[in-house]
């Protein structure tokens, strides 16, 4: 059976506040470890009502230190929101801390909007455009101390020395990230659950192309990403979800509110455009039962071949949202592997 992990917003709703939603984060990561998912991953985002962590790196530590068994890490740190040196430095001091248990992964985008990426960056030293691959490698370099000779670099080390960075994944949704994953040799995570791209595609090129030599790790790993919704029955699921889809109709208007009420979902008076953008939405979100989701998922499992799948369930209920994991951990076989 295919592994199974966890991705994490931190979801703030209309009735848990952010310093609560980054509790209930804490309390999820210890009931999915007891279940025996493989990771967890704390995303960066900023400037979001809906969403309480910018820090992935000090949700992981928190997170590490009352868990046992799961690898905990970031999905992802926007790269370009920081000096890489800086990512090195608290990722080593992650992985110094929790030894081979930390993830490094990476994404290109800002996970925010114009302005708060110019608040974040104004005193980086910026590049014009996209200056996402001069970042990893530079990254790269404070690993293998690689840099020129003469190079002022040469003469800084990233504390502390005596362990590796974690292992890196570059995110993606898009096929960009999963060639340039196959090519220096890194795992690589797709996005399912926002990616307009093709899934199969991309996972298709990432192990198509992947190459171990000088790489990173031995043989691929693509991770899948997708957002689900489980309960006991299709229709308490579909209660559960409709959270989800008023909230991702407000994204779409540019409306980034916190999480509403399954009631304040239901009570929404819903035009037929309204309908139809929701059902469009669907596409990239799997809910029912078990065995419905399952059903729905197979396919794409076949087609695109994922070595992990990792789950995203953001609903108003954090109870619900536990017994959701529960409930897929039983499906997929998570919970049988654990117990032999």
């Amino acid at each position: 059976m295919i592994p199974l992990s966890v991705l994490d917003l931190s979801v703030v709703t209309t009735g848990t506040r952010p310093a609560a939603a980054l509790r209930n984060s804490i309390d999820l990561a210890r009931h999915v470890d007891a279940l025996g998912y493989v990771r967890y991953w704390l995303a960066e985002h900023h400037n979001l009502a809906s969403v309480a962590s910018p820090a992935p790196d000090l949700m992981i530590g928190q997170i590490a230190a009352v868990t046992k068994n799961i690898r905990v890490g970031s999905g992802g740190v926007m790269l370009p929101n920081h000096a890489p040196l800086v990512v090195a430095e608290r990722f080593k001091m992650l992985e110094a801390l929790f030894p081979g248990r930390i993830d490094l992964g990476l994404g290109r985008a800002p996970g925010t909007d114009g302005a708060t990426a110019h608040a974040l960056r104004s005193r980086l030293d910026r590049r014009e455009g996209d200056d996402f691959l001069e970042r990893l490698q530079e990254l790269i370099l404070w690993e293998t101390r690689g840099f020129p000779a003469g190079h002022p670099y040469n003469n800084v080390v990233a504390m502390p020395d005596d362990v590796p960075l974690p292992p890196i994944w570059l995110l993606g949704s898009s096929d960009y990230s999963s060639e340039l994953a196959a090519q220096v040799g890194m795992g690589f995570a797709f996005a399912h659950h926002f990616a307009s791209y093709d899934a199969v595609a991309a996972m298709t090129n990432y192990h198509a192309h992947f190459k171990s030599e000088g790489g990173w790790i031995a043989k691929p790993h693509g991770i899948l990403a997708i957002a689900a919704v489980a309960a006991e029955t299709d229709a308490e699921a579909e209660k559960l979800a409709s959270s989800m889809d008023l909230n991702r109709l407000r994204r779409d208007r540019g409306q980034f509110l916190p999480l509403p009420s399954v009631e304040e979902a239901l009570a929404y008076p819903y035009t037929d455009s309204e309908r139809a953008s929701i059902m469009r939405n669907r596409s990239r979100l799997f809910v029912g039962s078990p065995a419905t989701i399952q059903s729905k998922l197979q396919p794409m499992l076949d087609a695109a071949k994922p070595d992990e799948l990792m789950i995203i369930t953001a609903v108003y209920d954090h109870d619900a949202r536990k017994k959701s994991y529960s409930l897929l951990a039983d499906a997929f076989g998570v919970g049988k592997k654990v117990a032999a």
